[in-house]
Order: structure tokens, then C-alpha cells, then sequence
């Protein structure tokens, strides 16, 4: 396999299990709110260094004139997962299902994404896939 491949994905994986090691532990009585704007001014401060690093400080502005409303919309989106996370797991789930329901879910959901939005194409195997995944969340949550 292409080392190239591999690195991001265990990257995905790494980042996600602190993820929802750091969302199981968030002290009960504390503000998801709070502990999101703290948890992203750090996020923004580590980003910002590592963008004026990537780029150079003279090409900031024109770095950033190339933003559209991706990044507005994704702002919107993490935040909504993040509050998710946070109420998944106050509401009792465990580490062990939840980000299994919730990425079996997206997968199946992301499916049809691909389909109609991006024109991707989806095969049999996919399709008898999300009957396997349906099945699963099924059985995981008896």
C-alpha cells in the first residue's frame, strides 16, 4: 500500500479516538459551550501559527482571499458535532457504539451524498453494504 494512503487515515483514527476519549471525559457539569470556545481558540491559535508557517506571513491576505463559504458552512457543521458528541455521550451512550452508529450512519448517509450530489457511482456491493450496516446498528443496539 502507498504510504501516502495510509498516513491521513491513521491520522483520522488517531485524532478520533482522543476525540472521543476527551467528549466521554468532559466533566458533567461543565458548559459544552465553554469547553468548545476554549477547545477552538486553541485549535485556532495552533492553526493560525501553522497556516502563517505553511505560507509566510506577506501571504496571508491573499491566502485567505481564496476562502469561499465552505469554511463558514464547516464552522456551522463542526460545531453541530461537537455539541452532538457532547449530549451522545451525556445522554449515557458508550465509547464503544456511539462513533460506531454515528460513522456507520454517516456512511450510509454519505453514500447517497456521493450518489446525487457528486455523481459518484454506487454498486451493488454498496448498497448490500448498507443492508450489512442496518443490520449492524440493529444488533448493536439490542
Amino acid at each position: 500500500m502507498n504510504w501516502n494512503l495510509i498516513w491521513p487515515i491513521l491520522m483520522v483514527i488517531l485524532a478520533n479516538t482522543f476525540y472521543n476519549i476527551c467528549m466521554k471525559s468532559m466533566p458533567a457539569d461543565v458548559n459544552p459551550f465553554g469547553a468548545l470556545m476554549v477547545t477552538y481558540l486553541v485549535a485556532a491559535i495552533i492553526s493560525g501559527l501553522i497556516f502563517i508557517f505553511m505560507v509566510g506571513p506577506g501571504n496571508v491576505g491573499v491566502e485567505i482571499t481564496k476562502l469561499n463559504w465552505t469554511s463558514i458552512i464547516l464552522a456551522l457543521a463542526i460545531v453541530g458535532l461537537e455539541v452532538g458528541y457532547v449530549f451522545v455521550y451525556r445522554a449515557g451512550w458508550t465509547v464503544s457504539t456511539a462513533s460506531v452508529v454515528a460513522n456507520i450512519g454517516l456512511a450510509c448517509v454519505l453514500l447517497f451524498v456521493g450518489y446525487f450530489l457528486y455523481r459518484e457511482n454506487v454498486s451493488l456491493q454498496q448498497i448490500l453494504g448498507i443492508i450489512v450496516c442496518m443490520v449492524g446498528l440493529i444488533l448493536i443496539n439490542i
